[in-house]
């Protein structure tokens, strides 16, 4: 038996499950290393409101998975747990951090736009859209981590941060009333080295504690010559009220990390399976550590890039959290509240010049550039030496992205239990508070390199056939200074206030019904851009080729707001003890992102950097509507769902980051809608003793119903959305070995949204196994991971850059492959 508690969830009476419960939170705080995969009767979760059931009769969909099913999948990135939930496609092929993440067809750049990021129920970050940074960049998992919660569709999702299509919840350990505590040591192929800790326990007086973190060096899945390294830590201490009323906890984390980014890089044509470089050996990538070497002078003094530190988050979070439940009147109380503080960067290495973005031959680098002939063209290493003219060059760009954060949130809830005859009521009244503010300062810098694995700079000189007066067109490999820069500063401030009503009508049915009112307010600014030559030393370059595109101190400034309502239902009932059929529908709204608001045209006459702010175009919440049915069963040794959904989107604004076609980046925005259908399934079966079968599978039909910008693409496919989803695997523990085989399939979707390219379906299969030996009080488990076990060689988008301009016949496909494969060693020592 396990206690799984959804603590993110508003109106939590923790207090009312205590006495009944206790023998499930003993298991829990003594490791029970249960699966909670499916739902099963033994496993409680909180909805929403003051109500606790067990999934079985809860009328939504949830998804959980228990402290072994992450440590099993979650070897590479987040994107790797959440490929195991069903309706979730979650690309990780960029690395550890920066998933993206789509849901049940709604059309998305990726991240976690319609799924909110949460630990212990605190939100990373109120509002989404401040910049395009996802939400795991601001915190990493790790063995402080007790289990899961993918909640979607229902009442809950209108509680706390809001989020009708689903919520993200990962719950931490918290001490009881033994110490215990974990160590792993983690080594893996290509020079990753990680240390863990977790340590829990009582500490007198009613007080708890629980703290985790870890450390790490790594090469990464893929050598680039730059290297991830930092580490986390995170902790809480929790005083429990001696009646067993309720409890108060802080929270805190603290994380200086780094980590590598990959993008989509040229493979071939054909076959879109990565292509050997100059030197013959397979391309990975195409970043390396010379980029912090391509500075230049700007307006503001000089620039030195910091590309080379990757995805670097530095900073944390305090937040505070209680309920307090007043015994026999009904009446409880719980909140919330949180701070954090990161500096982040964001280093993004491109896929292409933005202008032709695969591979060239020297000459036809000249060709496209109108430069001339090789016999008047000098190819030099930036270390010395010529370029062999049969080599390849590939011009490609970085963006630093320096996108400092900070985000306040407060949640208080009223909770009544309530007996109106035969119906057993639990009310919530509650409301959200969240306050974030963002910088986006991009800064984009293009190169010229070879085509190699850990590619080399080139260096370019023209010479005049007629006076020879030599033209420097590439000077330590920098092709642009200053190809691109954004200045925007953002803020969102939230105000939310919900209602809701769990009933239980006798003993088969129940009922939830909520209502959620926000209103969000918006402050933006952005600095205006002009073209510049700053460089004094540029006298004999190329004009244009040098341009400095730079910030001219004048800034233009807008706000917005909007005010929406959501309201969501959901009913239940049970055929018998073991299963239940259910039906939920909701209506509710995401709120468009802030930098794809557009300002209106300067009046005219208006100088380019006067102070004139001529305010923002519309800006309207997007719409979502949505309904499922579904079928829950529960018995010894077998627990299933199906269920059945459909989901609408309005007003959506589709915010892409692509080439401007002159080697510049853009922003641009869609206004589109869509709509979904399909179905999931979830099993869980013990075959045998100590051997079971576990697996989802979701099968899904999207499309555009709306496409400002292209109504030719009105009816086709949404983009990066697949029509068949999947996951299976075999898991055998008799309590001294374990042996876990998995896979999970990702069907053929489309690169763009008017569905010219597709990409293969792939499979990536993944094993672990161990070994538990008694080691003096405790366990040690000694054991081996190894990720993408046949090294599928798949790709799992096209060029995001280049978007619907992106073509598939050529000789070379710009697009992300899967991570290779990875073997990783474990020594974990339970205590």
């Amino acid at each position: 038996m396990k206690l799984v508690l959804t603590a993110a969830m508003a109106g939590i009476s923790l207090a009312a499950l205590i006495p009944t419960c206790a023998q499930a939170q003993e298991n829990a705080q003594a490791g029970d290393t249960a699966e909670t995969e499916g739902a099963t009767n033994a496993e409680i979760i909180v909805t929403g409101t003051s109500r606790s059931r067990i999934a079985l009769d809860t009328p939504l969909a949830v998804s959980q998975l228990g402290e072994d099913a992450l440590a099993r999948a979650g070897v590479t990135s987040q994107a790797d747990i959440l490929n195991t939930i069903p309706s979730i496609k979650a690309d990780g092929g960029g690395g550890e951090v920066a998933a993206n993440i789509f849901i049940r067809g709604l059309p998305s750049g990726g991240q976690y736009q319609f799924t909110p990021l949460m630990y212990d129920g605190v939100t990373v970050l109120s509002a989404f859209g401040l910049n395009s940074s996802a939400y795991d960049v601001y915190a990493r998992n790790d063995l402080g981590i007790s289990r899961l919660e993918f909640v979607r569709g229902g009442v809950s999702n209108l509680f706390g941060p809001g989020s009708v299509a689903g919520l993200i919840n990962y719950i931490s350990k918290s001490g009881g009333d033994q110490l215990e505590g974990t160590v792993q040591l983690e080594v893996a192929q290509r020079d990753r080295y990680r240390g863990d800790l977790a340590l829990s326990g009582p500490l007198g007086n009613n007080f708890y504690f629980g703290v985790s973190g870890f450390y790490r060096i790594d090469k990464g899945p893929i050598r680039t010559n730059l290297d991830t390294k930092g580490g986390q830590f995170r902790g809480n201490l929790e005083y429990r009220f001696p009646d067993g009323s309720g409890n108060v906890k802080l929270l805190g984390q603290y994380i200086n990390d780094r980590v590598q980014f990959y993008l989509p890089i040229p493979l071939d044509g054909p076959s879109r399976s990565r292509l050997a470089g100059n030197d013959g050996k397979l391309v990975n990538s195409v970043q390396n550590n010379f980029a912090g070497s391509l500075g230049f002078n700007t307006p503001d003094g000089a620039f030195t890039s910091d590309i080379g530190e990757g995805v670097s988050t530095k900073g944390g979070m305090v937040g505070l959290t209680f309920e307090k439940d007043f015994g026999d009147s009904g009446w409880g109380l719980n909140g919330r509240v949180k701070y954090s503080d990161y500096k982040h960067k964001f280093g993004l290495w491109s896929d292409g010049d933005g202008v032709i973005n695969v591979p060239e031959t020297l000459q036809s680098f000249l060709t496209n550039r109108n430069l001339g002939t090789l016999a008047n063209a000098q190819f030099t290493f930036a270390g010395g030496g010529a370029v062999p003219s049969n080599f390849l060059l590939f011009a490609n760009r970085f963006t630093d992205r320096d996108r400092p954060v900070h985000d306040f949130t407060a949640e208080m809830n009223l909770t009544k239990k309530l007996q109106t005859g035969s119906v057993d009521h639990a009310f919530t009244l509650g409301g959200f508070y969240g306050n974030a503010s963002a910088a986006d300062i991009n800064v984009t810098t293009t190169f010229l390199a070879e085509f190699n694995n850990q590619p080399r700079l080139v260096n370019l000189t023209i010479t005049n056939p007629v006076g020879g007066a030599q033209t420097v067109i590439s000077r330590n490999g920098l092709l642009n200074a200053g190809a691109g820069y954004v200045n925007n500063r953002h803020k969102a401030e939230r105000y939310a206030g919900y209602i809701a009503d769990q009933m239980k009508i006798g003993d088969r049915f129940n009922f939830d019904i909520g209502f959620r009112v926000e209103h969000m307010r918006g402050a933006i600014s952005r600095e205006r851009t002009s073209t510049v030559v700053t460089d004094a030393t540029t006298a004999n370059l190329s004009t244009a080729l040098r341009d400095v595109i730079w910030g001219n101190g004048g800034f233009q400034t807008g706000n917005v707001q909007v005010t929406e309502w959501a309201l969501a239902a959901g009913a239940l009932y049970k055929l018998n003890d073991e299963m239940s059929v259910y039906a939920n529908a909701s209506r509710g709204f995401f709120f468009p992102e802030l930098r794809s608001a557009a300002f209106r045209p300067l009046p005219t006459g208006t100088a380019a950097n006067a102070s004139a702010s001529p305010g923002t175009q519309s800006y309207t919440a997007e719409i979502i509507k949505q309904a499922e049915v579904g079928f829950k069963m529960s018995r010894s040794g077998l627990t299933m769902t199906v269920s059945g959904f459909y989901t609408k989107l309005d007003n959506r604004r589709q915010v892409l980051f692509v080439n401007d076609g002159q080697g510049g980046l853009i922003e641009r925005v869609n206004l589109v809608g869509a709509e979904s259908y399909g179905a999931e399934g979830t099993i869980d079966v013990r075959l045998v003793q100590n051997l079971r079968f576990n697996g989802n599978v979701t099968l899904q039909k999207s499309k555009f119903t709306a496409f400002d910008t292209t109504p030719a693409n009105i009816g086709k496919r949404v983009e990066r959305q697949p029509e068949l989803l999947y996951n299976a695997g075999l898991y055998y523990n008799d309590g001294t070995f374990d042996l876990s085989v998995f896979t999970n399939y990702t069907g053929p979707n489309f690169t763009a949204s008017n569905n010219l390219i597709e990409l293969d379906g792939w499979n990536i299969a993944n094993l672990d196994a161990g070994y538990k030996v008694p080691v003096a009080s405790g366990e040690l488990r000694v054991s081996v991971n190894v990720f993408n076990l046949f090294n599928t060689d798949a790709v799992t988008e096209g060029s995001p850059r280049q978007d619907s301009n992106q073509t598939a016949n050529g000789a070379f496909f710009v697009g992300r492959p899967v991570l290779p494969r990875r073997i990783t060693g474990r020594l974990t020592y339970n205590f």
